[in-house]
């Protein structure tokens, strides 16, 4: 397995409506995409860029989203994921699960349409940590 690029910081927000002005006006982001619900995961999104990654703003997009119980214990939000791109997310899952960590789920298809998976906190120091598969004519 090798570890790609840094692809973005996940952060949980219970609005991205109210989020957004906060990143444009304090953090002096200028390029905020739309935001866009992604119901099979159970999230609303919303992806700022940066200039070596991205911020993604994610909101439960009802009560059964696995952000809302983040947003039940941290109620202003907060970081919630990082997420590191990897040449083969299938390639990558075994290697993980060959360590003995806990992959959380099957890859399935995540906001930048490339497969993805989790790994649980205490196998990452601590982190929930997303791996992507490098979008297509990426770095």
């Amino acid at each position: 397995m090798k570890l790609g690029r840094l692809n973005h910081v996940g952060v949980a927000t219970p609005s991205i409506a109210d989020a957004i002005p906060y990143w444009r006006d304090m953090m002096g982001a200028t390029a905020i995409g739309e935001p866009f619900d992604l119901p099979a995961q159970g999230v609303k999104v919303c992806f700022i860029d940066t200039p070596n990654t991205q911020i993604e703003l994610i909101e439960p997009y009802d009560a059964s989203s696995p952000i809302a119980a983040f947003i039940a214990k941290n109620p202003a939000g907060g970081q919630h994921h990082v997420c590191y791109e990897v040449p083969d997310i299938y390639e990558a899952k075994a290697w993980f699960e060959a360590k003995g960590a806990k992959v959380l789920g099957e890859p399935r298809i995540g906001a930048h349409g490339t497969p993805i998976f989790f790994v649980h906190p205490r196998d990452m120091g601590g982190v929930l940590t997303e791996f992507m598969e490098t979008p297509k004519g990426d770095h």
